[in-house]
This record gives C-alpha cells, sequence and structure tokens, in this order.
C-alpha cells in the first residue's frame, strides 16, 4: 500500500510539472487584461503585452491619406458597424506597421473597447484555431499579421483566402484582419510569372495565386518619399520630442544620415532621431 501511495503521489507531481509547461486551453478568452495580445500557436493562447512599441499618429507624417483610410474603416468596426479587412502594401519603412499600432492606440484613447492581437506570419497556419478563440470572446478584435508574404511551395495562403471570406463559416463578425507586406499580391514576382510560363492553363494558375489579395476589401498603398518628406518627418519628430538643434544643422545631417543608407523613408527618419538624441544624452519617451 506504501508503494501504490508513493507511485501515486509521484504522478500527481508529475502532472502538476507538465501542466506548467503547457498550460490548460483557454476556450473562451476574456482578452480584459490588455489592450494588445500576442497569438502564441504552441499553447493556443494569447500572452499579454503591457506596453506597445507605439507612435502617437500624429507623429506619422506623409501618409495623411493612408491615415485617413485606415482610422475610418478601424472606428466603423470599433463602433459596431461593417468594416473591411485591409491589406498594408508598399514601399520599406514608409511606416506600415506602425499606422495600425497607432490607429488602435488613437481609437482606444478615446475610450472605445477595441483589442490589437498580432499572429506571426509562420503562424498563419494555426488561424482557425485563434480565430475560433477570438469569436467567442466579447470583444472586438482587430487580429494582426506584420510582413505577410509567400514562397513557393508555401501553400498555407489557402488556409488565409479560406478563413478571410471564402470558408463556409467565414471570418468572426468581432475581428478585422490588417496585414502588411511589401508585395501587393503577397507572393514575389518571379513566382507568378512561373505559374503563367509553367502551368497548363497559365490564366487560371495565376488567378489561383493572387486571389488572396482580392480577399481583402482595402488595399492601402505607401510609397518611397521624397526629400521634402523626409525632412518634414524628422522635423516633426524633433519638435515633439524637444531636441536642441537648429534647422541649417538639422537637415545638413539628416541628409548626410539618408545619404549613408541609400534611402529616404520614415524608418530611417526615425533611426536618425534616436541617434540625435542619444548624442544629446537625451531619452524617447512617448
Amino acid at each position: 500500500m506504501s508503494d501504490s501511495a508513493d507511485i501515486i503521489t509521484l504522478l500527481e507531481r508529475i502532472a502538476t510539472a507538465l501542466e506548467g509547461f503547457h498550460p490548460p486551453l483557454n476556450d473562451h478568452p476574456s482578452l480584459a487584461a490588455s489592450n494588445a495580445y500576442v497569438w502564441e500557436s504552441k499553447n493556443a493562447r494569447f500572452l499579454t503585452i503591457d506596453q506597445v512599441n507605439v507612435l502617437d499618429l500624429s507623429l506619422l507624417q506623409g501618409i495623411e491619406q493612408q491615415k485617413s483610410t485606415l482610422l475610418a474603416n478601424s472606428l466603423q468596426f470599433a463602433n459596431g458597424f461593417a468594416a473591411n479587412n485591409t491589406l498594408l502594401w508598399g514601399a520599406r519603412g514608409m511606416g506600415k506597421s506602425s499606422l495600425i499600432k497607432s490607429v488602435h492606440k488613437a481609437i482606444t484613447d478615446q475610450g472605445l473597447p477595441l483589442k490589437l492581437i498580432e499572429i506571426h506570419r509562420e503562424d498563419i497556419d494555426s488561424l482557425p484555431q485563434c480565430l475560433q478563440m477570438i469569436k467567442e470572446s466579447d470583444h472586438r478584435v482587430i487580429l494582426f499579421c506584420d510582413d505577410l508574404s509567400f514562397e513557393p511551395n508555401d501553400s498555407s495562403y489557402k488556409s488565409l483566402k479560406a478563413v478571410l471570406e471564402g470558408g463556409l463559416e467565414g471570418r468572426p463578425e468581432n475581428t478585422l484582419f490588417y496585414a502588411t507586406s511589401n508585395r501587393r499580391h503577397l507572393m514575389p514576382r518571379d513566382m507568378i510569372e512561373n505559374e503563367r510560363s509553367t502551368a497548363i492553363n497559365p490564366s487560371e494558375a495565376v488567378e489561383e495565386k493572387i486571389s488572396l489579395s482580392d480577399r481583402f476589401g482595402l488595399w492601402v498603398g505607401f510609397h518611397n518619399c521624397s526629400q521634402k518628406t523626409y525632412l518634414q518627418i524628422i522635423e516633426q519628430y524633433v519638435n515633439y520630442y524637444k531636441l536642441d538643434i537648429d534647422k541649417v544643422s538639422l537637415k545638413s545631417q539628416a541628409i548626410e544620415w539618408s545619404a549613408t543608407r541609400g534611402s529616404r523613408s520614415g524608418r530611417v527618419a526615425w533611426q536618425f532621431i534616436q541617434d540625435l538624441a542619444g548624442r544629446q544624452k537625451k531619452r524617447l519617451e512617448n
């Protein structure tokens, strides 16, 4: 009897330890602890993000039309009305993912209950399970995937197509899907051209590949910025963070910085501001 009791005790301890490694699934997430989460597919749960890396919406310059379009769509959704899945595509470093986070912040700052959940590109296959859990919550959610794209022999785009619009059930009413990509059709041009050259019916093969982007009701394009816009972005940062530099020096240093990087973008502007603030021994706090 003593041996049996010891074995039972040992098994209970092992079971408790295993539960610590693999917590039980939360089939009905409350999503009340925070406004932002990251989907963890391994354990099928939402990880709380206490402090989101986000800029004030006013700091995003040179993308006024993009801001107004995404903000209007998100406000419609947050207020319980119809809205569209959105693909933000185009030039690198021009604020696609920053805009999503900033719009979410602007809406929650107004007191509207809206959750932002990030799903990583490599977890797209678990999207149906993620959406099922979101559906069972009481909140409206923007599900966000940064840098979404697909390579040859990657078939996960088919499941994403079905989830967005084409499946029997479709996406949950309380969920919008936002994605950013450098590619308008989410797939490399050579992948599409290869379909044209090798398929028995080239037009049908190409349609199969590019129809995923058609599932997004809104396409918001981002383009390379001019030097004028680049300098406007930097001046906005300087004023917001109260950095001490005269306009002539600021312009020359900013242009030199972009020349060393070989590009101009919102990301390059932000990197310059971080360098400038560091040299002035200042912290950048929102």
